[in-house]
């Protein structure tokens, strides 16, 4: 099924997902997964616009005049960081254990400063508490996006979902191509994906594709949690800065309208 791919085991080095060329996803970015060993270094210098978030290891990125080491033992308890870089900009990882990298790349011809993003501006942010009697809280940590980086062709961040609740709820779509990663906690656990009228099942280091304006909200297996990354490609002229939602189920944002169990009875 073109929407989904994996889950799936990652060899050491990088492992490519899509490609900006892809004409099966339609996604406009490149998007893989980098594996490092104790020891290895990756280095890499392209035309085009590139941002890498850890997602679990020790390690040190350099840049340009800048060399900071980092540490982040697991993505469901810790923030990220996060090496965002404009065209032609060399970036050099040396990693000091197993080391686990998202990779997106898409085209941009502005030039902007690189940026490392700290834990403490990807701070954890609770969305959806106090209605639908917590059945959509959830953690959402954005990275950057059009408010902070308007510079940027991407958009990138982070989602915990909690066991058996939902989340990228109420359902909604954009009409920017976007990449959705899991992890889940225990690695053996699963969710679902919305898109639109199908429904795909999610799994550890699945990557589900959301090209075609797909509603697509998200629900985890009681018992486990989910972490997904969400990366996204700006369209020419038509940046993403917020996604339109289906107006029967928007009611659910509103806190003052808790859902009864069921409807009452008449």
């Amino acid at each position: 099924m073109k929407h989904i791919r994996g889950p799936q085991s990652y060899d050491y080095g990088y492992n490519e997902l899509t490609t900006i060329d892809d004409k099966i996803h339609n996604s406009l970015m490149d998007f893989g997964i980098l594996k490092l060993k104790s020891g290895d270094v990756f280095a890499e210098e392209l035309p085009l616009e590139r941002a890498y978030l850890l997602i679990s290891g020790e390690m040190t990125f350099e840049w340009e005049d800048n060399s900071v080491s980092v540490n982040r033992p697991n993505c469901f308890d810790y923030c990220p960081w996060v090496l965002h870089v404009p065209k032609d900009v060399k970036v050099t990882f040396k990693a000091a254990g197993d080391v686990e990298i998202a990779v997106q790349r898409t085209e941009n011809e502005r030039i902007f400063p690189a940026k490392l993003y700290t834990p403490e501006e990807c701070a954890s942010e609770n969305r959806g508490a106090g209605t639908m009697r917590e059945a959509s809280t959830r953690i959402v940590r954005t990275v950057f996006d059009y408010s902070n980086a308007p510079y940027s062709n991407m958009v990138l961040g982070e989602v915990i979902g909690f066991p058996g609740k939902w989340s990228s709820y109420p359902p909604h779509w954009h009409a920017q191509p976007e990449i959705y990663f899991y992890k889940f906690l225990p690695d053996n656990g699963y969710g679902f994906a919305e898109l639109s009228e199908d429904v795909v099942k999610t799994h550890n280091n699945s990557t589900v594709f959301i090209t075609e304006k797909e509603t697509h909200p998200q629900t985890t297996a009681p018992g486990y949690a989910m972490w997904y990354l969400w990366v996204i490609r700006h369209l020419d002229g038509d940046p993403y800065i917020t996604p339109t939602f289906v107006p029967e189920h928007l009611w659910v944002t509103e806190s003052e309208k808790q859902a009864d169990i069921w409807p009452p009875e008449k």
